[in-house]
C-alpha cells in the first residue's frame, strides 16, 4: 500500500472538502479477469446439466422429489470426479462430498416412504371396498388399523349390544366376517354384512350427547369377526388427521343410509348392499336414529314399533299378524298418500299401463 492509499484512510479535519479532481485513482484489483481461461472438462458441464434438469422437474410429477434427489446426487458425484482428477481442488471435492451424503440420505428416505405397504389379509377386503376407492393411502390405513384397534370375535347367538343396557360411548366397530342381525324388542329390523359399520347410527347421534344406551339389540347370526376401535382414542386420532376425519364422516353417513334401505327391505343381502355402495346417498344420515328415537318416545312398545316400521314390508306383515297394533295417541300417523306420491308414476305412464 503506497502513501497515496494511506492518505485516503487518514482522519480529515471538520469542514475539510476533499479535492476529487486531483485525487489519484486506485488501481483495479488483481482478481478481475482480464483473460478468460479455457473451458472446463466435459464432466463439469454434465454435472451442471444434472443440476439444471433436477431443478426444472415439475412438482406435478408423482416422483419429482425422488428424481430431484437422484439428479443432485449424480451431479455431486460428477463434481467430485472433476475436482479430483481434472481440477485437483481439495475444497471442491470436500464440499461436494458433503452434498452427496445429504442428498443420498434424502433419496433413501424418500424410497423408504414409497415402499409398498402390505396390508394384512384380514383387512384387505375392507381396504379395497371402503377406503381404497376414496384414495386413502395404505400407510394411513395401516396406522388407523394398527395403533388403537383390535379384532374381536363373537359366536353365533352372542350379543354385541343389548338394548337399554349396553353403552354406546365405548367403541365403534366394522364387521369383517359373518353376519349380524338387529332387532328391537324381539322384532327383526335388518342384517349387518361384512365391511359395514355395526353401530354407526349410535356413533353419529351421540357425538354430542354421551351416556346413552343402545336402543336396539345386535346379535351374531354367524360366527363373526369385527374390527373394534376405542371411541375416545379414535376421536383424538381423527382430529389429528383432517383428511381421514372427512373420510369417516362420509363412510358413516353412507352406512346409515344403507341401514335405512335395509329397514325398507329386510331381505336385502350382501350382494345388493355392495351395489348400493356404488350409488349416491339419497336419504338423511340421521333418519335411522330418528326412527329409533321415535320408538323410544312411545310408551307402548308395539306403537313405537308400528311407527318405526311403517311403510316397510316388516310393518305390513306385523300389521296382519298382530290384531293389537294401533296408532299411538302421542305420535301423528304418517300419511300414506304423501309417501306414495314420491314414487307415483307420471300420468302418461299410468295411462299406458292401464
Amino acid at each position: 500500500m503506497n502513501t497515496t492509499e494511506i492518505s485516503l484512510f487518514t482522519m480529515t479535519p471538520l469542514g475539510f472538502i476533499p479535492d476529487f479532481k486531483n485525487a489519484t485513482t486506485v488501481p483495479f484489483n488483481e482478481t478481475v479477469c482480464e483473460n478468460w481461461r479455457e473451458i472446463h472438462h466435459l464432466v463439469f458441464h454434465v454435472a451442471n446439466i444434472c443440476f439444471a434438469i433436477g431443478l426444472v422437474i415439475p412438482t406435478t410429477l408423482n416422483l419429482h422429489m425422488i428424481f430431484l434427489r437422484a439428479l443432485l446426487a449424480i451431479g455431486c458425484v460428477l463434481f467430485i470426479i472433476w475436482a479430483t482428477f481434472y481440477r485437483c481442488a481439495l475444497d471442491i471435492m470436500i464440499w461436494n462430498s458433503v452434498f452427496l451424503v445429504v442428498n443420498f440420505l434424502h433419496f433413501i428416505y424418500l424410497l423408504y416412504k414409497r415402499r409398498p405397504i402390505k396390508i394384512e389379509k384380514e383387512f384387505s377386503s375392507l381396504y379395497k371396498r371402503m377406503f381404497e376407492p376414496l384414495h386413502v393411502p395404505p400407510e394411513l390405513f395401516q396406522r388407523l388399523t394398527g395403533q388403537f384397534s383390535n379384532i374381536q370375535t363373537l359366536k353365533t347367538g352372542q350379543a354385541y349390544a343389548a338394548e337399554d343396557k349396553t353403552s354406546v360411548d365405548d367403541r365403534l366397530s366394522i364387521l369383517l366376517k359373518g353376519k349380524m342381525k338387529v332387532s328391537y324388542r324381539g322384532h327383526f329390523l335388518h342384517n349387518i354384512y361384512p365391511c359395514a359399520f355395526i353401530d354407526s347410527p349410535e356413533f353419529r347421534s351421540t357425538q354430542m350427547n354421551r351416556g346413552e344406551k343402545f336402543q336396539v339389540t345386535i346379535t351374531a347370526d354367524d360366527n363373526c369377526k369385527f374390527l373394534c376401535w376405542s371411541r375416545e382414542r379414535l376421536t383424538y386420532f381423527l382430529e389429528s388427521e383432517p383428511f381421514l376425519y372427512e373420510i369417516f364422516r362420509y363412510l358413516i353417513g353412507k352406512d346409515i343410509t344403507n341401514k335405512l334401505y335395509s329397514l325398507n327391505d329386510p331381505t336385502l343381502n350382501d350382494k345388493t348392499s355392495k351395489k348400493m355402495d356404488r350409488q349416491p346417498s339419497l336419504c338423511s344420515q340421521l333418519s335411522v336414529m330418528q326412527m329409533r328415537n321415535s320408538m323410544v318416545s312411545s310408551s307402548d312398545s308395539e306403537d313405537g314399533l308400528q311407527q318405526f316400521l311403517r311403510g316397510t314390508s316388516t310393518a305390513s306383515s306385523l300389521h296382519r299378524t298382530s290384531p293389537y297394533m294401533r296408532t299411538s295417541a302421542k305420535m301423528k300417523p304418517i300419511e300414506e298418500s304423501g309417501e306414495d306420491d314420491v314414487f307415483e308414476l307420471p300420468s302418461t305412464v299410468k295411462s299406458e299401463v292401464q
